[in-house]
């Protein structure tokens, strides 16, 4: 599914972008060579970014 339309970032790629990378929708983005255009993602990139490193993070306690 696309994330962003305006350029055409899927969801399986934001979703490895944030594992490489820190910060929000924005700097990851920045990890894919992109910048936000329009800027109706971010807010739905953001919760994905985060749901993505949190399940992460409990992968990682749990392996522990």
């Amino acid at each position: 599914m696309y994330i962003c339309v305006c350029n055409a970032v899927r969801e399986c790629e934001l979703r490895r972008a944030a594992q490489r990378s820190c910060g929000n929708a924005e700097r990851v983005y920045e990890t894919l060579g992109k910048r936000p255009q329009c800027g109706q993602c971010l807010e739905e990139a953001d919760e994905i970014i985060f749901e993505e490193r949190l399940c992460s993070s409990q992968l990682a306690l749990a392996a522990a």
